[in-house]
């Protein structure tokens, strides 16, 4: 990843958070989100199937499972309610505009459902045919600990246009991250990243920084508090 587009996608997020007061797209089959951009993002083809589990997450914290309004607290009856393959994923459709404090209680509920993981549904920045389908892509993240030690990497709301990011407690410029993140990898039996952010900052801003740590070929652990 080029990490000075990386910077600039970064701001333009930043920027297009802080319109949330905007009114949020109109919802149509399956839920209609502005989804946050990443370069990173791996195919997510099964989001489509008739039977997916997808959770979305509105600008304005709204919960839907699939087209269903539902409520935080309605979240783990309708999953514990709702049949499943025992190898099926959990998609987590949010908003670039919303919470990243909303994202994480969804997490929360998936892990007292059983899931190990869930993709985070995102939008390559990238330019397709007019007309042309584009396949669901996104960020798979794990949502506990493996035995290795992980590098920890902080995302903290500095109130100021850029967050404070910070690698294994050690503050770095965004576009130093996936320098700081090899040099902090080397030292690990195995390329994990435990990704830890604040839940006032928007989804656009840690997906781009979950993206970024994918961009190391690193696996990525959320966990929800």
């Amino acid at each position: 990843m080029n990490y000075s587009a990386f910077v600039c996608l970064l701001v333009s997020a930043l920027a297009t958070a802080s319109a949330a007061q905007m009114q949020a797209p109109p919802m149509r089959q399956g839920v209609s989100v502005q989804m946050a951009k990443t370069a990173n993002a791996t195919p997510a083809p099964d989001a489509d199937n008739e039977d997916a589990w997808v959770v979305s997450v509105t600008a304005d914290g709204r919960l839907f499972f699939d087209v269903k309004t539902i409520t935080p607290e309605s979240l783990i009856e309708v999953m514990k309610a709702t049949p499943r393959h025992r190898d099926q994923g959990l998609y987590v459709k949010a908003d670039a505009r919303a919470s990243f404090g909303n994202v994480r209680r969804v997490l929360k509920v998936a892990t007292v459902d059983g899931f190990e993981s869930a993709v985070l549904l995102t939008k390559q920045n990238e330019t397709t045919a007019l007309g042309k389908l584009v396949a669901p892509q996104g960020l798979t993240v794990l949502l506990a600990v493996a035995p290795a030690q992980p590098v920890v990497v902080q995302l903290r709301d500095s109130g100021q246009k850029l967050p404070k990011l910070l690698v294994d407690n050690r503050e770095v410029m965004i576009s130093d991250l996936q320098n700081a993140l090899n040099q902090a990898l080397q030292s690990r039996n195995e390329r994990l990243i435990e990704m830890q952010a604040d839940d006032s900052l928007p989804f656009a801003t840690v997906a781009l920084v979950i993206d970024a740590s994918s961009s190391v070929k690193a696996k990525v652990v959320i966990l929800p508090e």
